[in-house]
């Protein structure tokens, strides 16, 4: 774990407190105050209370060091408004009642209590937002129609009710547009979630591909590679030239594996170039046979297969290869059946052996079975596997036939272009 995970991790630990508020001083680490925009904005109210106090004079009290130190006090909590949204609110709210009930001048103090508020609101603190503008109007109400008689400056008036309904406007609307931006931010929050999931996803779609292509290339040739070693060792001394048949097979299935295995790993190294050969599709059938008598196993193939789409055709050929990989590591029988049939809009494909499990399953036990249902359904097919009702082990996928007129025939590498790899 790198440093930034440990921070990240720091910033998650859970607070057992209210949610909306945390020990003061409390900041996860990497977290940075907002300095330079919160000295702008108390210079500018700073500077816009001595303008204003200049056109007011004789209307209102004038500016001592109680009216700086509140100006002070609301412009300098903004400082933690992104860390303690409702704690600030509440604070500028209550500096700019205190400002206004001892009669200094109106003036930027009240875009101090505009900020808080539009924070609350964007953090989602609605009700903290809410209350702090209702306590900030209930006491600019209270000042104006009802204690101004007894609060600096003397001989003030009650404000008229046309002001308050500027006021109440002016409210209005900065509530409306916090509103507006803390909706736009979920929804952005949630796209972000949902393409963040959705990249997830195809990223573990895509690691259970790769698995699933590694499974098959792997099992199939290390059966081969086991069956004819155990040949090799057994007629090394009596029958030197088997064993070198034997040897032959041996290297031919590595090399195949080998340049398979190659042949996905440049997919990882370079997604987005194509394939530098083409993906084994059930025109490679013929060299399975092959490969699958080396290993003892006789296969006898029915049927003729139609044009399929790139993706169905290294379906099925996976789908057979792994079923006759299952024969040959786990049934006693030394002779198997592939048939393909593709009739109405689909592609049929049964495996059969009749041989008795050889101490397993005839099917397999692992994740062959898994793989080979993941295959099927990934297209909108269906596969079902288990015992025969006359013996042995049968196989049998239906895949949609998805190929277009127009897509050409998918040619298999050959054994020259499988040399060169």
């Amino acid at each position: 774990m790198n440093l930034m995970e440990e921070q990240s991790t720091e910033d998650r630990r859970p607070w057992h407190g209210p949610p909306w508020w945390r020990r003061w001083g409390e900041e996860p680490r990497g977290f940075r105050l907002p300095w330079r925009s919160t000295v702008l904005l108390t210079a500018f109210v700073v500077v816009g209370t001595h303008f204003s106090a200049h056109h007011q004079r004789g209307g209102r009290a004038p500016l001592d060091a109680l009216a700086f130190v509140l100006v002070l006090v609301a412009s300098g909590a903004l400082l933690w408004r992104q860390r303690h949204p409702v704690l600030v609110v509440f604070v500028t709210a209550a500096a700019a009642m205190v400002y206004l009930g001892a009669g200094y001048p109106f003036g930027p103090v009240l875009l101090t209590v505009a900020v808080g508020c539009f924070s609350a609101l964007v953090a989602g603190h609605r009700r903290a937002a809410w209350a702090a503008v209702g306590m900030f109007w209930a006491g600019h109400v209270l000042v104006a129609h009802w204690l101004y008689r007894w609060l600096p400056p003397p001989g003030d008036t009650a404000a008229s009710w046309g002001q308050e309904l500027v006021v109440a406007a002016w409210v209005a609307a900065l509530v409306a547009l916090a509103e507006l931006v803390r909706v736009r931010r979920e929804q952005w929050a949630r796209e972000r979630a949902e393409r963040a999931q959705a990249a997830r996803r195809r990223a573990d779609q895509e690691r259970l591909r790769i698995a699933r292509e590694l499974h098959d290339i792997l099992a199939h040739n290390i059966s081969v590679i086991t069956v004819q070693a155990g040949v090799g060792l057994a007629l090394l001394d009596s029958d030197p030239e088997q064993a070198r048949t034997a040897l032959i097979t041996i290297k031919a299935a590595g090399k195949e594996a080998l340049g398979e295995v190659r042949q996905v790993l440049d997919t990882l190294r370079t997604p987005g170039d194509a394939p530098r050969a083409p993906a084994p599709g059930l025109d490679r059938l013929p060299e399975l046979v092959e490969q699958a008598g080396h290993a003892g196993l006789t296969v006898t193939v029915e049927g003729e297969s139609p044009r399929l789409a790139p993706g169905t055709d290294l379906a099925a050929f996976r789908i057979v290869q792994e079923a006759l990989t299952n024969v040959v590591r786990h049934s006693g029988s030394r002779q198997a059946r592939v048939h393909l049939d593709g009739t109405a809009g689909v592609l049929r494909l049964r495996v059969d052996d009749d041989g008795p499990a050889s101490g397993a399953d005839a099917g397999g036990s692992g994740s062959g079975l898994a793989g080979m249902r993941e295959r099927a359904a990934a297209l909108g097919g269906t596969l079902e596997a288990g015992p025969r009702p006359g013996g042995g082990f049968r196989v049998i996928a239906v895949l949609p036939l998805t190929v277009s007129p127009e897509e050409p025939q998918k040619r298999g590498a050959t054994p020259e272009d499988r040399e060169d790899r």
